[in-house]
């Protein structure tokens, strides 16, 4: 019974080590800048949803709205900041495709996977919402996007189970930031107007 046992987790380990790593296309953005930035802004997060998957950190969403910002949406930041702007997640799902082949793959010893073919799919289907308020804290622009994506478990050319379903919500998060940032451009005129108009945050505070 025990070699049995322990084969198999020989196997599981050499999966895992053949896996491709996430690390690297976690915080990867791609899409253009908007041409007209807008003042610098500071940044909020509200994952909602987010909070309850087995996916991504508390932490992602954050980091990745903030990396957002900076390198396609806002001027380079300097001693002030004209008002915020708010990341909420609405919705967000996340399932498994192909559960039932992992019976398959525990019963043959993984030996499907190591011949190429894949374990399983995160899926991840997302809602989001940013908002552009300026330094009194009045919303002058709301902008929506979804996102979905499906991440592959898998030998070689896959992900492993642990980073897979992270990558899964960071991507679908990736989506709608993506369909976000072409309506902060139309508008991006009208905003930087309005945010410069109100001042900065240290300003406003102060009135």
């Amino acid at each position: 019974m025990k070699a049995p046992v322990l084969s198999l987790c020989l196997v599981l380990c050499l999966a895992l080590a053949s896996c491709k790593s996430a690390e690297k296309a976690i915080f990867r953005l791609s899409g253009t800048p908007i041409s007209s930035r807008l003042p610098p802004l500071e940044a909020f997060v509200d994952i909602g949803p987010w909070a309850s998957t087995e996916g991504a950190l508390p932490e992602d969403a954050r980091l990745l709205f903030q990396r957002e910002l900076q390198q396609n949406i806002t001027a380079a930041h300097d001693s002030s900041q004209f008002g915020y702007a708010k990341l909420v997640v609405t919705n967000s799902t996340i399932s498994r495709a192909g559960k039932g082949f992992l019976i398959t793959q525990m019963v043959t010893l993984m030996l499907p996977s190591l011949l190429g073919l894949p374990m399983e799919d995160y899926c991840t289907k997302l809602d989001a919402v940013v908002q552009i308020m300026n330094a009194r804290g009045e919303t002058i622009g709301t902008y929506n996007g979804t996102g979905s994506s499906r991440v592959r478990v898998a030998i070689y050319y896959g992900y492993d189970q642990t980073q897979a379903p992270r990558l899964a919500d960071i991507e679908a998060l990736k989506q709608a930031l993506d369909q976000i940032r072409p309506q902060l451009a139309a508008d991006a005129g009208r905003l930087r107007d309005e945010l410069l108009v109100t001042g900065p945050l240290e300003a406003s505070s102060g009135q």
